[in-house]
């Protein structure tokens, strides 16, 4: 792969593969030189890029690699950002609507943080990134069906674990504030 064709094919791929690094390193800092190191790989292995079908999920492939290979160095792994619900948290709206987001925002982040590392993975392909099926399975070197099964788990535990908060809400909402506060 030329110089002009690895500037407009891989190059403008940075801002995704950023935020994926990010969902796993949790520091800007960290994320950006971990694209930044990417970057260099893709670029050492240019020359050979032309073999596979998707250059980008190669580089997601690779980029999911090194995150992995740092987060071993410091055993620690969780998603930072929710880009699609915090889009809402800037669009017009009154205050209390703005603070609900905010709050089924950090309550989400809460319970990716609980998720199983692959199901935490595919949640964050599919429904942040919006990778398709096969995109994930050419990542994760999963088979579609297991990416299925996977995130229907993950998107039911989120779900489920939303519900019980806001009944949680509500139930301490409706009883006398003497009740809540014993329990």
């Amino acid at each position: 792969m030329e110089l002009d064709r690895f500037t407009s094919e891989v190059v403008p791929l940075g801002k995704k593969l950023y935020r994926f690094a990010l969902s796993y390193l949790k520091e800007q800092a960290e994320a950006e030189d971990a694209v930044q190191e990417v970057m260099i790989k893709l670029w050492d292995r240019r020359e050979t890029l032309d073999n596979y079908q998707s250059v980008e999920a190669f580089a997601m492939t690779v980029t999911r690699n090194h995150c992995l290979d740092r987060l071993r160095k410091k055993r620690t792994l969780s998603f930072e950002e929710i880009p699609v619900l915090e889009k809402e948290l800037n669009q017009d709206g009154n205050p209390h609507q703005r603070m609900e987001v905010s709050d089924d925002v950090n309550k989400i982040r809460m319970i990716m943080q609980e998720l199983p590392g692959q199901q935490r993975e595919i949640v964050q392909l599919r429904d942040v990134e919006g990778y398709a099926f096969e995109e994930i399975a050419d990542i994760t070197g999963l088979n579609v069906n297991l990416i299925r099964v996977n995130l229907s788990r993950a998107r039911k535990k989120i779900r489920e674990t939303l519900i019980k908060w806001n009944r949680y809400g509500m139930e301490s909402n409706q009883k006398p504030a003497g009740e809540i506060l014993q329990g």
